[in-house]
């Protein structure tokens, strides 16, 4: 783990601004790649959106405020970029209710996937949540994310996440049951 307080003095000395950013990838870059690929599936659509989130650190590098650990900054800014990639790419395809099944097909065409029956029925049901109970029930149950980090990262109220993760989970569970 880095240390939170040396990177960010790091990130405002212009001088080491560039080896801190590097740094931050070099430590984020998996466990946010990971959480993104879960949300939009494909490996090439999860290096766009993984670009994305860090040219989007970058640029807003002046606009940290330190007032939340710089993962959950990250952490936000990949979740944002991944939904706002969903909604585009629902926007772009003619048939918006076959779209999820469209993701899931990409998926399990994706040379990088090796998952087996029950990790394909998994994404096709976690595929077919809304975008914000998708995030907050890959947060929990992949990544093991307290609620109150949760909250923190997207700006809900821990109430409200809870309720959605019950809600996400009750629809994978409705799904696994129709599907047997």
């Amino acid at each position: 783990m880095i240390d939170e307080a040396r990177i960010i003095a790091q990130l405002k000395d212009e001088a080491q601004r560039e080896y801190a950013f590097n740094t931050l990838v070099q430590e984020y870059q998996e466990v946010l790649y990971w959480q993104i690929r879960r949300l939009v599936l494909t490996h090439e659509d999860a290096d766009d959106v993984l670009q994305n989130t860090f040219l989007k650190a970058w640029v807003a590098l002046d606009d940290f405020r330190a007032e939340s650990k710089i993962s959950t900054w990250l952490f936000r800014i990949a979740i944002n970029e991944s939904l706002s990639f969903l909604e585009k790419k629902k926007r772009n395809t003619d048939i918006t209710s076959g779209i999820d099944g469209f993701l899931t097909n990409q998926l399990v065409a994706d040379p990088y996937f090796d998952g087996d029956e029950t990790q394909v029925l998994l994404q096709e049901a976690i595929a077919q949540l809304p975008d914000k109970q998708k995030a907050v029930f890959n947060l929990k149950y992949f990544q093991e994310m307290k609620y109150e980090d949760m909250s923190q990262m997207l700006g809900t109220s821990i109430g409200a996440l809870k309720a959605s993760y019950h809600h996400a989970v009750k629809k994978i569970t409705d799904f696994f049951q129709q599907s047997d």
